[in-house]
């Protein structure tokens, strides 16, 4: 949820003093450049040995019909599965008996262990912040929509050989020279103030600050109001986990008064808040949203993400659309089957997972002490495997 999805993948308490993502992930690593299908790939075993319950089953099996538009759409980047191969799969979920979602997976999948299927799990949620749909007392940090001179292009002086990948985003100023968009700083500072971009106002700046990090969330007026918001774009600029800089300066960790954890980043924030401000001002990377006004918050996939049913993946590891068993970890909650339909900037290699728990405190909680490993296996249409050994 590009995530997202509040001070959400609070994995263990390390979480902002190591390193994290634009989502607010740990960052772990990165493994050389690879796919799921270039990596040792053997067969695991059969569904019906993993004992699916029928809430799990269920559970998984709406949310594989949600994903299926998307699967039948999209290349898959993991090299593993094309198009056609989940056209049975999605065809038969259209009309799936309810209560019988063992025997769908049963019926049409096959189990795949990718690499040494030891998996690294964490977790996220929705994150619920006071806001309002309008600018009152109180309520005086904006939230932006996406400016529309906001665009990608190549600087004028750049060589044709350096014009490669991406353009880089930015604006043309008066002059017509295009240039880096607005920092943090400068749009904190009104560079977009009076233009009609703003869709909702948030209270609290440092409780925004983390929402941002997240990707989306929940703002809640003091009328009981609720306005989900999710990623629409990014201003380009580089971003900055401030939890690294504020303990190799000795702001938090020991002999300090805050710990080395999100909360004694937030206090050190808020009794602090020259500083405060000017640390955060640090990542200058902004996040400019939109209104989301469906059931849930929308994962990388583009469809909702929901409790225990909805992890994010490498798609260079896991096709996004299919399902995941999670087994053998000390968190009996992530025993059973999810469906990869999120990414991550953190989320990287074979088997690494970020489980979705929902919005409030008991899916803060959980996300936040979730630092579990495993097993995982991937479940694939049946006859991928051996066509994949044929190549």
């Amino acid at each position: 949820m590009r995530r997202g999805r509040k001070l959400a993948s609070l994995a263990a308490l390390t979480l902002l003093a190591s390193c994290v993502s634009p989502r607010g992930e740990i960052l772990t690593p990165t493994p050389p450049p690879a796919t799921a299908a270039l990596a040792d790939l053997r067969a695991g075993p059969d569904v019906r040995d993993l004992r699916l319950t029928v809430a799990d089953a269920e559970a998984a099996l709406a949310s594989f019909r949600e994903s299926c538009p998307k699967l039948l759409a999209r290349t898959d980047a993991s090299g593993l599965t094309r198009q056609e191969d989940w056209q049975p799969a999605c065809a038969a979920a259209a009309s799936w008996p309810r209560g019988e979602g063992q025997r769908f997976f049963e019926a049409q999948f096959e189990t795949v262990v990718v690499g040494d299927g030891e998996s690294h799990v964490t977790g996220y949620f929705e994150p619920e912040i006071a806001g309002s749909r309008t600018r009152r007392p109180g309520f005086e940090v904006p939230v932006y929509r996406v400016p529309p001179d906001l665009v990608r292009d190549w600087p004028a002086d750049t060589p044709p050989e350096q014009r490669t990948g991406r353009a880089p985003l930015g604006r043309y100023d008066e002059s017509g020279k295009f240039v880096p968009y607005y920092t943090r700083a400068e749009i904190e500072d009104g560079a977009l103030a009076g233009k009609g971009l703003e869709i909702a106002w948030a209270a609290d700046p440092i409780e925004f600050f983390f929402l941002q990090i997240q990707g989306s969330g929940r703002l809640v007026s003091p009328e009981g109001e609720v306005i989900r918001i999710g990623y629409a774009g990014q201003n380009g600029g580089g971003y900055t986990a401030i939890g690294r800089p504020m303990r190799e300066r000795g702001l938090i960790g020991d002999g300090t008064a805050y710990a080395t954890s999100m909360q004694g980043i937030v206090q050190y924030l808020r009794d602090h808040p020259a500083e405060g401000r000017a640390i955060m001002r640090e990542n200058e990377s902004w996040i400019f949203f939109r209104e989301l006004t469906g059931d849930g918050p929308l994962g990388a996939l583009e469809v909702p993400v929901r409790r225990e049913s909805s992890v994010a993946a490498d798609p260079a590891f896991a096709p996004l659309g299919a399902p995941v068993f999670l087994s053998g970890g000390k968190r009996p909650e992530l025993h059973g089957l999810w469906i990869a339909q999120d990414t991550g900037g953190a989320i990287k290699g074979a088997n690494r997972f970020d489980s979705f728990w929902g919005a409030g405190d008991e899916a803060e909680r959980i996300a936040g002490g979730m630092n579990d490993s495993g097993r995982a296996l991937l479940l694939l249409p049946k006859g991928t495997l051996r066509r994949l050994r044929q190549r």
